[in-house]
């Protein structure tokens, strides 16, 4: 008995305990919700709206001609507000909303939207994202006539979520150099170099967190952003693709590493072209910018060589161009080593600038042992004073360092002086050996190459950067006539005879240098051209850099040259001011009549007159003509050249056909052979499409 009592009483305060809890957490909630709601209620919507950041818009990147190389373009995410439209404004407009949602995503039915956006309402919720699928201004456009959107933010309860991407409208080119930025601010190229000026000032804006996203609060507090700066960069589009083009080819023919064309002009010092392509699986992509960073900084080779013969002639300005050296059999002992000439037995005995022009390394190091061999010192402070110690001060981020070596420094060696002569020991990028290739074929003048021309907003120039001399006078006029000639040399019967042309002149060296693996040389070489033209009167320096190509013939002038060769023509069938001038190419013959179907008004006019053929200019400010042969008289007919037209170059030239087609940013490839355009694949008049090719026949 006792033990039954004993359950009851057990069970009776286990009742009563639980019973004082239950109204103690009634009490709680009674307590919460009455007395201290406004409290609670208080923080919560302190905890729910928030200041946060509205991003600028990035500004764009110009070409030098103005054409958009990176812009930012709007996106959205559509969200919505089910709760702000009155009952009769969304029973009406709810089932076509859900069906025309479902039509333009594609991804859920009609009842799915229906059924999401009614759940919402009727719970209350005021934020819901349709769905995360980004859409463009023209779609947002088109939502805005919708049922219930239509009514807009304030009553339909729609919002547009903006999303900005990067977009670049040429793809793929100049990828590296126009280069990116994350979210971490790191990156590459002109967007990471003039993020600060490109990224603006982000302003800021209260926003409400809401089941589903953040819903933002225009109470006038807001601050707007600040967009983004432009800025204008010195590429020329179609030199840009010529480039890249070449070099993607040069690279698949000879299974290269990689390779960089670095293009600019001799006076401003304005890259024009700067393409960069690594080797990948899937082929060659612009995956670091070799003429300016670290990865491009390598042994130059025999491109140095210039450096070394202007230290030279600056030393011992009696040396002459016809002093002769004896080369000997191609094998020269220096200290414990064995240098060795390109030609198997030797070149035997060679003057000074037959050295240059057959790259003989024999040649260079007996000349550099000749007047150096006891002052080591004064060679290097030639190649200091010519600034290749010294970085160029570039205005993109990652300029590599040169590297340079002095006799105090402990791994100065015996074979030091007669190895770094030829282009070993030191280490320059693409774009140091450029800026002083450059310094020659301006009269000594050493110039920062510039990529950026201005910082603007809309119309209004923040920033100009103009060109920055940094060296007067590299050498004396001497030193250059004599370099000119030999540099004119490599190419008229040198090592870079292959591109040899009498349309115009071009000056240049070729490079080819072994390359160290596990700090030894191994058989895998970097080569190289450098140069400029024409050479009479420059108007672009270029380098062409091709790195561990494939094959039998993997020397500069064989690999690297031919690219420098095509974006040489291109830039020169476009640019009539470095044509020479048809008055010395024409003789007089009253005879004949000459055989021209169309062409340049003014040329033919001057040649019709010259040798006496009466001509008829149609009286009009037009270019281009047609000719139409009228007993012993030429008429002619205005032949104009229309914006994004297909141009008629029936009868022209090569020459004349490919500076037109190329200015109407078309991409020409020729077939057959003669001196005049037969045929042409694309009808003349039509409209240009983006990445048009046109074929053209010569007869």
């Amino acid at each position: 008995m006792n033990i039954k009592k004993s359950i009851v009483v057990r069970v009776r305060v286990a009742f009563l305990a639980v019973c004082l809890f239950a109204c103690a957490i009634v009490y709680k909630v009674v307590h919460i919700q009455f007395m201290e709601g406004a409290r609670w209620k208080k923080i919560s919507k302190e905890r729910r709206i928030r200041y946060q950041p509205v991003y600028a818009t990035r500004g764009n990147i110009y070409s030098d001609n103005g054409s958009i190389l990176a812009t930012s373009l709007p996106f959205y995410r559509v969200a919505f507000d089910p709760t702000v439209s009155d009952a009769a404004l969304f029973n009406a407009g709810v089932d076509s909303l859900a069906m025309l949602l479902s039509r333009f995503y594609g991804d859920k039915s009609e009842d799915y939207y229906r059924r999401k956006i009614k759940n919402a309402r009727h719970a209350g919720r005021r934020y819901i994202r349709l769905n995360s699928e980004q859409i463009n201004y023209q779609d947002k456009k088109m939502m805005l006539k919708w049922p219930i959107f239509r009514a807009g933010k304030n009553k339909g309860g729609v919002i547009f979520e903006k999303v900005e991407k990067r977009f670049k409208p040429f793809g793929l080119l100049a990828e590296r150099t126009i280069g990116f930025i994350n979210e971490d601010k790191n990156g590459a190229g002109l967007e990471y170099s003039f993020n600060n000026d490109l990224a603006g000032t982000d302003g800021e804006a209260l926003f409400e967190r809401i089941a589903g996203g953040n819903k933002p609060i225009y109470d006038g507090t807001e601050v707007k952003p600040q967009h983004g700066y432009d800025i204008q960069t010195t590429l020329d589009i179609n030199l840009q693709d010529v480039a890249e083009n070449a070099l993607y080819k040069a690279l698949e023919r000879t299974n290269a590493e990689y390779g960089c064309v670095i293009m600019m002009e001799v006076k401003t010092g304005e890259i024009k072209a700067m393409a960069n392509l690594g080797k990948t699986k899937g082929g060659y992509i612009e995956d670091y910018n070799y003429a300016v960073g670290s990865q491009g900084r390598t042994e130059p080779g025999s491109t140095f060589k210039l450096a070394s013969m202007m230290a030279l002639f600056e030393h011992a300005p009696q040396v002459s161009l016809t002093d002769t050296i004896d080369t000997g059999d191609g094998r020269y002992r220096i200290k414990n080593t064995t240098m060795t000439d390109a030609k198997h037995g030797g070149y035997g005995k060679l003057a000074v600038h037959e050295i240059f022009e057959k790259s003989s390394n024999i040649g260079v190091a007996k000349l550099m042992e000749q007047y150096f061999n006891g002052n080591q010192r004064a060679y290097v402070e030639y190649l200091n004073k010519f600034g290749l110690n010294s970085t160029l001060g570039f205005q993109m981020e990652g300029e590599a360092r040169p590297y340079m070596k002095h006799p105090q420094d402990k791994n100065w060696y015996g074979t030091t002086l007669t190895s770094m002569a030829i282009g070993y020991e030191t280490k320059l990028s693409p774009l140091q050996t450029l800026a002083f290739y450059n310094a020659v074929a301006n009269n000594g003048v050493k110039i920062q190459p510039i990529i950026v021309k201005e910082i603007r907003k809309s119309d209004k120039v923040i920033q100009s950067f103009k060109t920055r001399v940094l060296n007067e006078k590299i050498c004396s006029d001497e030193t250059l006539e004599k370099l000119k000639t030999m540099l004119e040399g490599v190419v008229a019967q040198g090592t870079a005879k292959n591109i040899y042309n009498t349309d115009y002149k071009v000056a240049g060296k070729t490079g080819t240098a072994r390359k160290v693996k596990n700090g030894r040389y191994v058989m895998e070489y970097s080569t190289s051209f450098a140069g400029y033209f024409p050479a009479d009167n420059p108007k672009y320096s270029c380098i062409v850099i091709i790195d561990s190509p494939k094959g039998v013939n993997v020397y500069g002038g064989d690999v690297a040259a031919p690219v420098f060769k095509e974006l040489a023509d291109k830039a020169y069938a476009r640019d009539l001011a470095m044509h020479k001038s048809l008055r010395a190419r024409v003789a007089p013959n009253k005879d004949s009549m000459p055989g021209v179907a169309a062409g340049n008004q003014d040329d033919l006019a001057y040649i019709c007159n010259k040798i006496g053929i009466s001509n008829h200019p149609n009286g009009s400010d037009e270019e281009w003509v047609k000719v139409e042969p009228q007993r012993r008289s030429l008429n002619f007919k205005p032949n104009p050249v229309l914006i994004n037209k297909v141009p008629d170059v029936k009868g022209m030239t090569l020459r004349d056909a490919l500076f037109i087609l190329g200015n109407q940013n078309l991409k020409v490839r020729v077939e057959g052979v003669g001196k005049r355009v037969q045929r042409q694949s694309l009808l003349p008049g039509t409209d240009i499409t983006k990445n048009a090719r046109i074929t053209i026949e010569l007869s």
